[in-house]
């Protein structure tokens, strides 16, 4: 290296930008909710995985145990709960510097690759649908989910609503998929639909007020029911059937229910404009 090389080199070291870097490693309460949101991600796909091992090691085949799944389920819908309350925290007390980056990557893992996970182990053992088809549901799922966060924080709505589907109900969506029905074709073009409603520009309403009351209170029972099917198998599946249900229905009303708003809106504005 010769002296001007190394002069180039200080000198590209020393213009480096500098910043409050202890501050930016100053973990705040909303932080940890998000760490909290991670955490649940990484432990419901550690319980999907054991769920294969454990098949395997006993009996060489492998069929996806409710129990494993609504395990894995709880630990997201906890994950859901943090990701719920990290914005609230940080605005009622304060956020760090890198709150938003980690609440993002948090989301990643809970509501991108685990959900992607869980298609992978629900439709990849079973000969009814070719296991490429598996995968590409899977990885739409985890695309659409990256895109979605990556737009969240670039594109701003004039309304303030999210424009597309938020990962956490799109991640749930296609958990209650997975519940509902045996893999097969029309099930993977449901996964498909609902990584294309993540990307689309159809505006969900941002829980806010009595919304986020609800919001907290639709996952409190979804919580209640896997409780339930988990500790009284023979009481049999159905509150886990309602809950499933509840929340496909729910993701497929609020576009006719925005698409209808919208046309009355429409509407209005041509009445007055007579």
């Amino acid at each position: 290296m010769t002296t001007a090389d190394a002069g180039g080199w200080q000198a590209a070291e020393e213009e480096e930008p500098r910043g409050p870097v202890g501050k930016a490693f100053r973990l705040s309460a909303a932080d940890s909710l998000s760490l909290g949101n991670a955490l649940c991600g990484f432990l419901a796909v550690c319980v999907l995985a054991a769920s294969v091992f454990d098949a395997l090691r006993t009996s060489g085949d492998f069929t996806p145990a409710p129990g494993y799944f609504a395990t894995a389920v709880v630990l997201l819908l906890i994950g859901a709960t943090c990701d719920l309350f990290d914005g609230l925290v940080a605005r009622r007390f304060r956020a760090s510097a890198m709150g938003a980056e980690l609440d993002n990557l948090a989301d990643v893992i809970s509501f991108g690759f685990a959900p992607a996970f869980m298609v992978v182990i629900w439709g990849g053992f079973t000969d009814a649908v070719p296991f490429a088809a598996v995968v590409t549901a899977a990885a739409a799922v985890l695309v659409a989910g990256v895109v979605r966060l990556a737009r969240f924080a670039c594109v701003k709505t004039k309304s303030g609503d999210f424009m597309g589907l938020p990962i956490p109900m799109g991640a749930m969506t296609v958990i209650s998929i997975v519940l509902l029905f045996e893999p097969s074709v029309w099930t993977l073009l449901g996964v498909l639909a609902v990584a294309w409603l993540m990307v689309s520009r159809i505006e969900y309403p941002k829980p806010k007020g009595q919304l986020a009351a609800v919001v907290l209170a639709w996952i409190m029972v979804n919580v209640a029911f896997l409780t339930f099917w988990v500790a009284w198998p023979e009481g049999g599946d159905m509150p886990i059937k309602i809950g499933a249900t509840m929340q496909i229905a729910l993701v497929a009303a609020i576009p006719l229910r925005m698409m209808f708003y919208k046309r009355e809106l429409r509407r209005e504005a041509a009445r007055l404009g007579q």
